[in-house]
């Protein structure tokens, strides 16, 4: 089904926006039929063609106009008719706009709309008036949208950004980092087994299938001789983790989070945490990584990759191979040199690193990527597959404890 001809996410944010309001003129009970026809009409747009009749009024009115301003324009330039709405290009009417869509719609579902209206009608210029950035509701894509405009932000408006940002950054650290440092202490505590384990300590499962061969069949017991369990990580015992993230323009929602969870990592003491962006050149963000705010203004969304090239730095920064994790956050376009990137991941892995390969590390599932390489890495023992920030956590412990990676079946 189409919103005013067009299709996909407009269509989403009409039917999710209009789910539960409306204007019913008081009625407590609306006749079935023409609650629905409303709904039809909110979603159609209003054309002559839409064939429900139904005429709006008061706040219905009010929200189809909103939608019409970012839906209805392009819709009815492709058919040939004079606009009836819009945003055009002034700040004045964008800053009403915003107000509206909060005033009508969801969180959610203004988020979708604000990211609509940066790409069908180009308002990112817009996003370089303080004025925009108090008006919009902040999230990850926004973030990516105001790093990639970074360079050309006059400094009027960058502390404003930085507030934007910040706040996403903190709602971000909010809900993931209690699991994140959990999940890790666990697989930390696991990963340092010891011979002699207190009763608590002991991994049953390890040491009954190191003991089989001691089954007492008369008994029908295990008589273990040696017992294995679990080590509690202490502050000496530490692994080392190299996050190794793609800025290209692409990849913005998994640098914002991939900062995020670098600072998370960075701040628990058994975790030696790497941070390095790159495009065509290679930057080490390590030193920021106390202030995620900080990590991602100094990257630098967009150009080329080289994805050989960040690999050599990041082999060259490793001293303990089998203590280290390498995680590789891109789509794989490599613009550098595929035959020694491979080696070097190949050469990583010899030496006992856990290389990992996230396509993507955000919500919104794989992106466009270079199948071929993620085939060849494949073949070396790192499958590419896209992470979600909530599955994250789950394969850095299993990565930290060297057991097989919790792939999705949808990678």
């Amino acid at each position: 089904m189409t919103a005013n001809g067009a299709t996909g996410t407009p269509t989403a944010a009409k039917v999710n926006g209009v789910a539960g309001t409306g204007d019913t003129g008081g009625v407590a009970d609306p006749d079935p039929g023409q609650e629905r026809l409303r709904r039809w009409r909110l979603v159609l747009g209003g054309d002559a063609a839409d064939g429900t009749g139904c005429a709006l009024s008061g706040q219905d009115a009010a929200m189809d106009g909103a939608l019409a301003a970012l839906y209805g324009r392009a819709d009815k330039e492709r058919a040939g008719k004079d606009r009836s709405a819009g945003l055009g290009a002034s700040a004045p009417s964008v800053a009403r706009w915003l107000g509206d869509i909060r005033t009508y719609f969801p969180s959610s579902v203004v988020q979708v709309m604000q990211r609509d209206a940066i790409d069908r009608l180009g308002l990112s210029a817009l996003l370089l008036e303080p004025e925009m950035l108090e008006a919009v509701e902040a999230d990850v894509h926004l973030v990516g949208t105001l790093l990639s405009l970074n360079k050309a932000m006059p400094e009027t408006t960058k502390e404003t950004a930085r507030v934007v940002v910040r706040k996403v950054v903190e709602d971000l650290e909010k809900r993931l980092a209690t699991r994140t440092r959990a999940t890790l202490t666990g697989a930390l505590d696991r990963s340092a087994r010891i011979n002699r384990p207190r009763h608590h300590d002991i991994d049953w499962n390890r040491t009954i299938a190191a003991n089989l061969k001691h089954y007492l069949p008369e008994y029908r017991t295990i008589v273990p001789e040696r017992l294995i369990g679990y080590g509690r990580a202490s502050q000496s015992v530490k692994k080392e983790v190299v996050l190794c993230i793609d800025q290209s323009g692409s990849m913005a929602a998994s640098v914002v989070y991939a900062s995020v969870f670098g600072a998370v990592l960075a701040s628990m003491r058994s975790i030696d945490t790497r941070l390095v962006v790159f495009d065509t050149a290679v930057v080490d963000l390590t030193d920021q990584l106390d202030d995620p705010v900080d990590v991602l203004f100094g990257t630098q969304l967009g150009g080329g990759t080289d994805i050989n090239r960040a690999l050599a730095y990041c082999q060259s920064q490793i001293t303990r191979p089998a203590e280290t994790v390498v995680v590789l956050i891109s789509d794989l376009y490599e613009g550098g040199i595929r035959n020694e990137m491979l080696k070097r991941v190949a050469a990583m892995k010899a030496s006992g690193v856990q290389f990992v390969t996230l396509l993507a590390l955000s919500d919104e599932g794989a992106p466009a990527y270079d199948r071929e390489h993620a085939a060849a890495l494949a073949a070396l023992g790192a499958p590419a597959f896209a992470c979600t920030p909530d599955l994250f956590p789950e394969v850095m412990a299993a990565a930290i404890e060297k057991r097989p990676l919790p792939i999705p079946d949808t990678a």
